[in-house]
């Protein structure tokens, strides 16, 4: 394939439509058309040139508007069904994702859970939907914007009569020693408008605004940075945003910090408002609601582990600092801020139950079970003995199989299934207990697990957070904003002013805003015999309207 050129010299890429240089139509459809299409100059874009390889198809592909569009939809649907079903993080975590959605929501949970949208954000398809779009982003804008940048670049003052006559705004009068003279005039009201004026053998180009025709790029490098940013946040060590319940007394490592750190959790104080001292402020909104916090707050302390000690190793640490956090107080640390999001007063900590005889409610012993720490048996002595045979942390009920069912992992409303062993029943009995409750779910037993006591303590939810993405996910906010305002507030605007064989010709483009266009023309050219550009748009479309009659029908 060739280049295509111009009767002016110029030589232009395959597929241009409109000489760059001198804009005569190159093709039959250019030459046809009444007004030329002027969105990107004519200029020959690679979507519309090329579509032999495999790698012209898919650049054609993404290049077209109507793709992008459809992907951005695609993306906010499948971003809504998403919200139907809880995500895998919200589920309980003692049953498989598969069976929990297949148990819960029948087979369109079954499907659901197979489509990837339990987990619909870290799915490999949703972020290649994402990735799709930023393709089409970046292909969309070279596809553009190079042509026009080459076109604008290239663009000469003086333009072959035919271009000028295929403006929208255009007019022309004979030419008088007067025209020739009022040239003067109208450039000294151009430059008073803040045009850029360029000469060329008498003839006139005043162009401005011309930096607004790269808003629409310029938003699509804002949402490409976005788009990268927001990506960023699945690789590991990026994006942090974790939640740590932490009791009093206890030491956990830090979720998302690589168990490079941890945390103690030494007192979780909480302060109420008193009736007495806050009357004069808050006596009626006590009154009405009575007990209201004030604040609470975590005094912790920050360790950082020993890079040669193993991991659970809570020995050797090396204190970095102690902090009292508090809401919007937080905990900051290598990227890292740890903030006070909630509380529970009185947590569960430990249950006690009782192994006893039915039928002469003798004790035979007893057993005290950590709720975070709970063991797989308890040796009672004498011949019996305990085996734990499931845990249920936060225990809502029975499946439909018959399975107990906890909706978290935190000891809220604790159950358990144990094995029974006696010296009668050496191969064991079975029975389910919670508080104060004592289930026999394979038939009569002669021993049964009786609730004895509970203890609590208080416990502190704090979120860890590390966002290094935030900087990237700015700048693409401000460049995106930033296009808005060029394109939204600014337009290209040229008027050509040229004297072709004893004609003043005038012709005016914008690329939006037509009406103001117009005005500052007529204002360019007032008192002066350069005539008034007319809109050939809009005397088409009269001329159109005034051959039909009022009842629709034609006058001929």
């Amino acid at each position: 394939m060739k280049e295509v050129k111009c009767v002016c010299g110029h030589v232009n890429p395959i597929g241009t439509i409109l000489c760059e240089a001198c804009g005569r139509a190159l093709t039959e459809e250019a030459k046809q058309e009444s007004l030329h299409d002027m969105r990107y100059e004519g200029s020959a874009r690679r979507s519309q040139t090329y579509n032999k390889r495999y790698i012209d198809k898919i650049w054609n592909f993404f290049s077209s508007v109507k793709v992008g569009v459809w992907l951005i939809v695609i993306t906010l649907i499948a971003s809504a069904l998403g919200t139907i079903l809880p995500q895998v993080m919200y589920i309980p975590q003692n049953i498989p994702p598969a069976d929990y959605y297949a148990e819960q929501y029948g087979i369109f949970g079954k499907i659901y859970y197979l489509l990837g949208f339990h987990d619909l954000y870290s799915s490999w398809w949703y972020l290649l939907m994402i990735a799709s779009i930023g393709i089409s982003l970046v292909i969309c804008s070279l596809d553009r914007v190079i042509p026009l940048y080459r076109a604008l670049k290239n663009q000469r003052v003086s333009r072959h009569e035919s271009f000028l006559m295929r403006q929208r705004l255009f007019n022309r009068i004979a030419s008088t020693e007067q025209t020739i003279q009022d040239f003067d005039i109208v450039k000294k009201r151009l430059k008073e408008k803040r045009y850029k004026i360029s000469e060329e053998n008498g003839n006139i180009l005043a162009e401005k605004g011309r930096f607004s025709r790269w808003g629409p790029y310029v938003n699509h490098i804002g949402l490409i940075i976005f788009l990268i940013g927001g990506m960023l946040r699945f690789v590991p060590g990026m994006y942090v945003d974790e939640v740590l319940w932490l009791r009093e007394g206890e030491i956990k490592t830090i979720p998302g910090t690589h168990k490079e750190y941890v945390l103690e959790n030494k007192k979780f104080t909480m302060e109420l408002y008193d009736k007495e001292k806050d009357k004069e402020v808050y006596g009626a909104a006590l009154d009405r609601i009575g007990s209201v916090v004030k604040s609470f707050q975590s005094d912790v302390v920050l360790y950082k582990r020993d890079p040669e000690s193993t991991i659970g190793d809570n020995e050797n640490l090396i204190k970095e600092k102690e902090a009292k956090i508090r809401v919007n107080e937080p905990l900051k640390f290598d990227n890292y801020a740890i903030y006070q999001v909630d509380y529970k007063l009185d947590e569960f900590k430990t249950m006690t139950f009782n192994f006893l005889e039915k039928a002469t409610d003798e004790i035979k012993g007893e057993v005290t079970i950590d709720l975070f720490d709970p063991q797989q048996e308890y040796d009672l002595e004498n011949g019996y003995k305990l085996e734990l045979l499931g845990y249920y942390p936060d225990f809502s009920g029975f499946a439909k199989s018959g399975e107990p069912l906890t909706d978290s992992a935190v000891p809220n409303n604790p159950a358990f299934l144990f094995n029974m062993i006696s010296p009668e029943h050496p191969d064991g009995e079975k029975s389910f207990a919670a508080i104060r409750q004592t289930v026999e779910p394979l038939g009569e037993t002669d021993y049964k697990m009786a609730f004895k006591d509970i203890s609590t303590r208080n416990a502190t939810a704090l979120t860890v957070r590390k966002d290094l993405t935030l900087w990237i996910l700015a700048i693409g906010g401000a460049i995106f904003m930033i296009g808005v305002i060029q394109g939204s507030y600014w337009n290209h605007r040229r008027i050509w002013l040229q004297n072709v064989n004893g004609n003043i010709l005038i012709a005016g483009h914008t690329n939006k805003n037509w009406h103001s266009l117009r005005n500052e023309i007529m204002y360019i050219v007032k008192d002066t015999s350069i005539p008034v550009t007319i809109d050939q748009q809009e005397e088409k479309k009269n001329v159109k309207e005034s051959g039909k009659t009022d009842d629709g029908s034609s006058k001929d």
